[in-house]
């Protein structure tokens, strides 16, 4: 019998900065943290928190989205993986208010395009992940 889920619990993605890329996300989505390692952690915070690997989880609603830093690379779409992240607007007046918004932070980003069934809006985070954000139609 197969497997019923009902939802995307979590993904996390991997970074080369976690600083930076805490800056991005945050100045991007504004999401609330949901769980990190406070900077005055004892040994047993840190040693309950370890999951985290040095990293950060955002409480995004209905799913959580964590930044674990790696060290060295960069993404590419086109190797085994996470071909991109979407993530889900209301209506095409709110990705046009984050075209906006992301015109303000100078982040690069695509027009928005219509695909058929929905308006998605393509840029990159700092790591060169892929990232989207889509209005069904």
């Amino acid at each position: 019998m197969p497997i019923a889920t009902t939802a995307i619990a979590h993904v996390r993605l991997t970074v080369t900065d976690i600083g930076r890329s805490r800056q991005f996300y945050e100045s991007v989505f504004g999401w609330p943290v949901y769980a990190a390692v406070p900077e005055n952690a004892d040994a047993a915070i840190r040693e309950q928190l370890a999951f985290l690997f040095g990293g950060v989880i955002y409480d995004i609603g209905e799913a959580l989205v964590g930044l674990r830093p790696t060290g060295t690379g960069t993404f590419d779409e086109d190797r085994v993986g996470l071909d991109h992240l979407a993530l889900r607007l209301a209506s095409l007046a709110d990705l046009e208010q984050a075209a906006a918004h992301l015109d303000e932070l100078d982040i690069p980003h695509e027009p928005i395009k219509d695909i058929g069934v929905a308006y998605i809006l393509e840029f990159r985070d700092p790591d060169n992940i892929a990232l989207e954000l889509t209005a069904r139609k």
